[in-house]
């Protein structure tokens, strides 16, 4: 079974208007003295709604299945500069459903900037309705609470966890991979490795499903763990990955070994700074005018750029790397590069 046999059953709106470009990164392969490594760049930011980001890829499945349940508001949940919630609530007004937010304190990180400027701005011109936790407190608990309410009043109601990163979510990087190997196709090339962040483990479990019944093999995938210790993201992807694969009809029988995750690049913990990021995020601006965010590609981006320095792979390999967006973001932590 196809790929695209195994997605074609699930409900999915379109969100993103077409396949996403690759941008060959030639400048910064210039500057990193790269020897016939060929790096490129996967613009998942560069989608048309909300500013662009990949939770859209996640949205296309869950809010196709929600519309066909005849759901007319979205509750969900995230830190409070969250990616998902922004793109919950732009994907919410598209579709014309009430969208409801509940953001906790996941960053020890407070001011005007992080706290009104940023996603959260953004949250509030798209119409979301927002309730911000004090630190420490359940995010979840207070969602499914406030749909209980919404439900007693009538309403059809969708709770959606950190980062959409359900098995039916991971399904829109399943769609991903597919979408990859189209494009390698005519560019008459074969990637050998897949790079992204993993914050939800949502992404990373997608694409490493799609590859693997494409017949590619969960490992093309890796990732850097943003939100979590490595052991406790590699258990979650895995996990999240055979749930993926069994939403796929897929049998495959993931190891452990199946799924790459470093996690050196996580620094003091989710959402804090690291100088590596720092510098990753300076040095694409820099030669390449791309921007990535500080808290999910910015790390990852330093962790390729880590490996690339330690000459993890040779001339003649073809290596792409997924912009996830979340450029929002930077405004929140202004203080961190400002005076750079």
């Amino acid at each position: 079974m196809s790929l695209h046999t195994a997605l074609a059953p699930f409900a999915r709106i379109d969100l993103l208007e077409g396949p996403t470009p690759l941008h060959r990164a030639k400048r910064l392969e210039q500057v990193l003295g790269l020897s016939g490594i060929n790096l490129y760049l996967k613009r998942d930011d560069h989608t048309p709604l909300g500013g662009g980001g990949n939770k859209l890829r996640k949205l296309e499945f869950l809010l196709g299945t929600a519309l066909g349940n005849g759901v007319d508001t979205v509750v969900t949940i995230g830190g409070v500069q969250s990616n998902h919630a922004r793109l919950t609530a732009a994907a919410c007004a598209r579709l014309g459903l009430a969208c409801e937010l509940v953001l906790g304190r996941a960053v020890d990180k407070a001011g005007t900037d992080y706290d009104l400027n940023g996603n959260v701005l953004l949250d509030q011109l798209f119409g979301a309705r927002l309730q911000v936790l004090d630190k420490g407190m359940n995010t979840l608990a207070h969602a499914e609470a406030r749909a209980t309410e919404l439900r007693a009043a009538g309403h059809t109601v969708l709770v959606l966890p950190t980062g959409g990163s359900t098995p039916l979510g991971s399904l829109g990087y399943a769609r991903c991979a597919a979408e990859i190997i189209e494009q390698e196709q005519v560019l008459g090339l074969t990637f050998k490795h897949v790079f992204v962040p993993n914050g939800s483990a949502g992404t990373h479990a997608g694409l490493a499903a799609g590859f693997e019944v494409a017949g590619r093999g969960a490992a093309t995938v890796k990732s850097w763990s943003v939100l979590a210790d490595e052991a406790t993201a590699l258990e979650r992807t895995l996990q999240l990955t055979h749930d993926a694969l069994a939403l796929l009809g897929s049998p495959a029988q993931l190891k452990a070994t199946d799924i790459l995750i470093d996690g050196r690049q996580l620094g003091e913990g989710y959402g804090q700074p690291t100088q590596a990021m720092q510098e990753a995020v300076r040095l694409l601006a820099r030669t390449e005018g791309l921007l990535v965010d500080p808290v999910y590609s910015g790390k990852a981006l330093a962790g390729l750029l880590a490996d690339l320095k330690q000459g993890r792979y040779a001339a003649g390999d073809n290596l792409l790397f997924i912009m996830t967006g979340g450029t929002p973001g930077l405004y929140a932590y202004r203080e961190t590069f400002q005076d750079a």
